[in-house]
């Protein structure tokens, strides 16, 4: 089976044209990221077949849902997806156990690929069934509400904004049960966001949507770290590593972990893992200072030899981006034009990348 989402789609409304031809991975989670109005609700009820484009193919893995130059549209209650609102809207009637049995009852025995037993599990709701959705947290009925749209058996799971609707604390709850899901289950995620925090903890593709276009698309490493997009720009601005434990410094509490494709190590202040544990960390770019020569007497723990791919300058007329090749991972930096001109920054340039922090994401 191809494991491919193609959704090339175009739809007109007033002043608002979605034009978009989209190549998902077909496993993992896929983030549709952009500024209000920009698209990505639209793309998301495309998919789900709530909203009819004036021309639309859509393909998930092998599956052909909707092919307008030959007539066919697969109605949404056919459509084997999973969909998650920024609010839960559970049926206020039923329990949080009915609410979960209403469409899981609708599925064949045999066709069924989540038991309630099993939803209850990944999202740490098993001691709610018996609550009313009037008793629960914001936190609490999302997370029932995600329980709910996994128990349809969907082939693919669409997530509108999902912690859009909740506080900090409330978000902060659900984020490790959304990694739980990305990490146990292959059903393939569509997720609407428009928080960078967001989308660098949890998504593997990143889809860049700008007044109903795509701008950028690709693997979230690669996606965040090109200079000619916005992304660069922002505070949050960085990179993102799925990184593999490799050892433990019990005495200071240092955890060694290894970039992708037996690249360079780097070391975080963190308890122990077992070795080949896969985690995620964000470097921001802002962290990153260049050095002509290592620096070893500092009190930054991860210098790296990397190599200078490209650089502009910023938005910020005081200060330049650089994006460098580390061991044949991508990493961003910015540092002031003052410092650039210093170092007498071009590409293909070997010098030394310093690492004020590493975040581990979840």
């Amino acid at each position: 089976m191809d494991n491919t989402i193609t959704a090339r789609l175009t739809l007109g409304r007033d002043a608002f044209t979605l034009d978009v031809d989209l190549q998902l991975p077909g496993r993992g989670i896929s983030a549709l990221f952009g500024h209000s109005g920009s698209g990505k609700t639209s793309c998301l009820r495309c998919l789900a077949g709530l909203e009819r484009a004036a021309s639309a193919y859509i393909e998930v893995n092998g599956e052909v849902w909707e092919d307008s130059a030959r007539g066919f549209f697969m109605p949404p209650h056919q459509r084997p997806v999973g969909y998650v609102f920024q609010e839960a809207s559970l049926f206020a009637h039923l329990s949080v156990r009915g609410n979960l049995e209403f469409g899981w009852r609708r599925i064949a025995p045999g066709e069924r690929k989540i038991s309630l037993d099993q939803a209850c599990q990944l999202l740490g709701i098993g001691h709610l069934l018996e609550r009313q959705p009037a008793t629960l947290s914001g936190g609490e009925a999302q997370r029932v509400g995600i329980a709910r749209a996994l128990l349809s058996s969907p082939r693919l799971l669409l997530m509108d904004e999902p912690l859009a609707a909740l506080d900090g604390p409330r978000k902060r709850e659900i984020l490790p049960y959304l990694e739980r899901l990305h990490a146990e289950l292959e059903i393939p995620v569509v997720y609407v966001s428009h928080a960078q925090d967001e989308v660098a903890r949890l998504a593997d593709y990143l889809v860049l949507l700008e007044q109903g276009a795509v701008q950028a698309s690709g693997p979230i490493a690669d996606t965040l770290a090109r200079l000619d997009l916005p992304l660069a720009e922002g505070e949050d601005a960085g990179v993102v590593f799925e990184v593999t434990a490799r050892g433990h410094d019990a005495h200071y509490q240092l955890l060694d972990v290894q970039l992708p494709g037996d690249g360079p190590r780097l070391r975080i202040a963190h308890p122990a893992q077992a070795s080949g544990t896969r985690l995620r960390v964000k470097v921001q770019a802002r962290d990153v200072s260049l050095s002509l020569t290592e620096d070893c007497a500092s009190s930054i723990l991860n210098r790296l030899p990397v190599r200078v791919r490209e650089f502009r300058p910023a938005e910020n007329a005081a200060h330049a981006l650089v994006s460098l090749e580390a061991g044949g991972n991508l990493l961003l930096a910015r540092i002031t034009r003052y410092s650039a001109d210093q170092l007498g920054l071009h590409p293909g340039q070997a010098l030394w990348a310093q690492i004020k922090s590493v975040a581990l994401l979840g």
